[in-house]
C-alpha cells in the first residue's frame, strides 16, 4: 500500500473536514483571543475556518489584506461584507505563506485555481495574490452559489 505524504493542500482540506460542523465565526474570534504556541497550526485553523465561514455566507469573495501595520479579513457576499476578526501579523504572514506554497504563486502577482476536496464533495477555488512593497493580499474568488 502506498504512503500518501502530508502536504499543505491536503493539511488544509483535513483543517476543513475537522471544522465543518463547528460555529466558524466563533472559532475564529475564540483562536484570535486564545493565542497558540504552533502558528503552522493556528494557520491552518484560520485559514479553513474563513474559508468554510466564506462558503456558507454563499460568498464570492475572502480577502486577506496584510498593510504594514494593519490586516482586514473580509467575506463579500451577495449584497453586504463581512469582517472576520483579524489574524497577528505572524499568524498572516503564515496563512500567507500556506497559501502561496499550496498555489505555487511566488511571484509578486498572479491567479491559481484551487480544487478543495471537502468530505463527498468539492469547491473550486480561484485564488489571486498581489504584492508590493508594503501590502499583500491573497483573494479567493468562489463559485457562483446560487445556481
Amino acid at each position: 500500500m502506498e504512503k500518501l505524504s502530508r502536504n499543505y493542500h491536503l493539511k488544509l482540506q483535513e483543517m476543513c473536514s475537522c471544522y465543518l460542523e463547528t460555529n466558524f465565526q466563533e472559532q475564529l474570534s475564540a483562536m484570535i483571543s486564545h493565542k497558540s504556541a504552533d502558528v503552522e497550526e493556528d494557520a491552518f485553523k484560520y485559514l479553513s475556518l474563513a474559508i468554510l465561514a466564506a462558503l456558507t455566507e454563499k460568498a464570492k469573495k475572502l480577502s486577506f489584506k496584510k498593510g504594514k501595520d494593519s490586516t482586514k479579513i473580509t467575506i463579500k457576499a451577495k449584497e453586504r461584507k463581512i469582517k472576520l476578526p483579524a489574524p497577528s501579523q505572524d499568524l498572516i504572514d503564515k496563512i500567507i505563506a500556506i497559501t502561496r506554497a499550496i498555489t505555487h504563486l511566488e511571484e509578486d502577482k498572479g491567479k491559481c485555481p484551487l480544487v478543495l476536496g471537502l468530505q463527498n464533495d468539492q469547491v473550486e477555488l480561484l485564488v489571486k495574490v498581489k504584492k508590493d512593497k508594503e501590502k499583500e493580499s491573497i483573494k479567493f474568488e468562489f463559485p457562483d452559489m446560487e445556481t
